[in-house]
């Protein structure tokens, strides 16, 4: 039967609480491999694996309590290996690799900060900006809404200061937050937002972060920022 991964810890670790479940329908039993200085938390793994909503939140979980007692480089969801032996066999190959990566992210948490515009505000901040395009705009109010050439033309610069402006705020953005994690690293892009964040943060700091980013936010009110954490450090583990 194939082997699900969920993380992997240092052979120290204390492990979990008796009768841990994860992923599956029956839930599959949390065990553990060891080798070495090392320990994969697993489980078989159910043979049609897909990403509802329970098995999801059953991966989160086991992370999240292994997390509780020590550091863990968590899998993402979906991480099956062939059997036992071929997880062995991959602890013993990359262990200091693997070691070194649990000592960099010891007490270590991710947050996941997406930014976007409020649309109105933006619009309101681009015009108060650039008296150009506030004489522009005005003077095709006053026209009635202008002629279908000059609507097309205020379009076409208005859309183009807002993108400047979304890439000037994805710099504000990170600047801003960056001194209160230790790493960060870029996430993938996804339409509405300007940028896509995820920082790595000392466990003890976490309410610092936090409250940088309630500070950006309300400093900044043409922004919208969604902040998701702590999580397991996901976005630091190659």
């Amino acid at each position: 039967m194939s082997t699900y991964v969920y993380g992997i810890t240092r052979s120290s670790h204390p492990g979990l609480p008796k009768g841990t479940c994860g992923i599956g329908d029956p839930p599959r039993p949390v065990r553990v491999l060891t080798t070495g200085g090392l320990t994969a938390l697993v489980s078989d793994a159910p043979e049609e694996l897909r990403p509802k909503r329970r098995d999801l939140l059953a991966h989160q979980n086991v992370l999240a309590a292994a997390g509780a007692d020590g550091p863990v480089l968590p899998m993402r969801f979906g991480g099956v290996s062939p059997d036992d032996d071929t997880v062995l066999a991959v602890l013993g190959e990359r262990q200091d690799h693997y070691l070194e990566r649990l000592d960099a992210l010891d007490n270590k948490v991710e947050y996941n900060v997406k930014a976007a515009h409020d649309q109105d505000a933006v619009l309101h901040q681009v015009l108060t900006d650039d008296p150009d395009l506030r004489a522009l705009s005005e003077a095709n109010r006053a026209a009635g809404g202008g002629t279908y050439e000059q609507k097309i033309a205020l379009g076409e610069r208005v859309a183009a200061a807002v993108k400047q402006r979304e890439a000037r705020d994805a710099v504000l953005v990170q600047e801003a937050l960056q001194g209160e994690a230790v790493d960060i690293r870029p996430g993938p892009e996804s339409s509405g937002w300007l940028t896509n964040i995820s920082f790595l943060v000392d466990r003890d700091a976490a309410d610092g972060f936090v409250a940088a980013c309630e500070a950006l936010a309300k400093h900044h009110g043409h922004l919208q920022l969604h902040l998701n954490g702590p999580l397991p450090p996901y976005s630091f583990v190659e």
